[in-house]
This record gives C-alpha cells, sequence and structure tokens, in this order.
C-alpha cells in the first residue's frame, strides 16, 4: 500500500510510539525524513536515529527521549504542509511556536532547518511542521 504522506506517516508514528512510551520506533528511510531526523535530535526532541540497511529502501530507527519522570519530551508533533495544500512563507512570516519553546521546521533552499536558524540565515521555506 502506498503512502501518500509518507512525512507525515513518519511524524504520526513518533507521536504514537511516544504515547506509548516505546523507546524506539522504524519508519521507512528516505533522504528528507532523515534530514527532519537531524533537525529533531539537534534540538533534542529526540535521542538519537540510525539508519538500519535492510534489501529494500532502508529503515530508520528512532530512538525517543523522555523526561526523568518518564513523560515523553514531544507533547505536540504536527504536520503543517500537507500534498494537498502547500504552506510557504517567507523569511518575516516564519512562525514563532509555543513563544520560542518549540521549534518549526522548514524545508528551505539551504536545507532543513528550524524556524530560528531560518530567521538567522534569513530564508524562508516549506513549513513542514512544528513540534513541541
Amino acid at each position: 500500500m502506498s503512502v501518500s504522506d509518507p512525512i507525515a506517516d513518519m511524524l504520526t508514528c513518533i507521536r504514537n510510539a511516544a504515547q506509548a512510551q516505546h523507546k524506539k520506533v522504524d519508519v521507512p528511510a528516505s533522504r528528507v525524513k532523515e534530514e527532519i531526523l537531524k533537525v529533531l535530535q539537534r534540538e533534542k526532541f529526540i535521542r538519537a536515529y540510525r539508519r538500519v540497511e535492510d534489501n529494500k529502501q532502508g529503515v530508520l530507527r528512532v530512538y525517543l527521549q523522555y523526561t526523568p519522570e518518564s513523560d515523553p519530551v514531544i507533547s505536540h508533533l504536527k504536520r503543517i504542509s500537507k500534498p494537498g495544500r502547500r504552506i510557504y512563507v517567507t523569511r518575516d512570516e516564519i512562525p514563532r511556536v509555543q513563544n520560542g519553546l518549540g521549534s518549526a521546521i522548514l524545508s528551505t533552499s539551504r536545507g532543513v532547518m528550524t524556524d530560528r536558524e531560518a530567521r538567522k540565515v534569513g530564508v524562508g521555506g516549506e513549513l513542514i511542521a512544528e513540534v513541541y
């Protein structure tokens, strides 16, 4: 079965695994997904990830992050731009998520980055997701 939005599928897998208190979750690999996971790891929303090779496209194994009280670090993970309705923002329109406590993930001409990094570089792009 083909998935019409693989990024949303990955975000849903991560969100569901975090709510179910799983230590890790596997998602089918792609370059864009790997770039999004790099951003989530840099922002400390996930502990780590690694690519596991199989004889197909590969799998990204995501290790989830929890607080000392065993609560998931990710309390909100939402896909913004969807295949049916793409959302693009200029550098002046980049939203602040939870007044700076969360992060918006953007796909820019300089790669996938957070809202803070995009403002610093001075570029806009496609608003992929928001997380806090």
